[in-house]
């Protein structure tokens, strides 16, 4: 099963951008996006660290939701009460490179992290994959939809 989420993973990040250019959509890629998206990916993983929610909270949409490895669903608001409570507590990180493709108001950002972490006490650190849909709504990128894995 756990392969299964890590190639569904891979398919988002490396087919979606082939079904939108299928239709005509080009990639922008304009670089003041590109960078914008790989500092908040910056920024989001700080705030996480410092149990900033106040920060964290406006990097995500309303309805955003991410799938963990083994098909947990994450909701913005359980997200922050969990990382406000302590359940979720990231100590440190190290993100590899990001890989971000813009198409007009919607982009995807992955990459790899390295993270010491513990939920609800349990020791959860590793290594893992990483896709976030974003939208830029008013001028602004925020992450809609998320996914990650474990890689062994």
């Amino acid at each position: 099963m756990k392969v299964f989420h890590l190639c569904m993973l891979a398919a988002c990040a490396f087919l979606a951008p082939a079904q939108v250019n299928a239709t005509g959509v080009t990639p922008a890629n304009d670089a003041s996006d590109v960078a914008s998206i790989r500092q908040l990916s910056i920024d989001m993983g700080d705030a996480m660290v410092a149990v900033d929610v106040d920060k964290l909270g406006p990097m995500f949409a309303d309805n955003w939701v991410a799938v963990g490895g083994g098909g947990k669903v994450t909701t913005k608001e359980s997200m922050l009460r969990d990382f406000k409570s302590g359940a979720d507590k990231l100590e440190s990180y190290e993100l590899g490179p990001i890989d971000v493709q813009v198409f007009g108001n919607v982009a995807v950002a992955h990459g790899g992290v390295s993270e010491k972490r513990s939920r609800n006490g349990k020791e959860t650190s590793g290594e893992f994959v990483w896709m976030d849909l974003l939208e830029k709504r008013n001028g602004k990128w925020l992450v809609v939809q998320s996914a990650g894995h474990r890689v062994k």
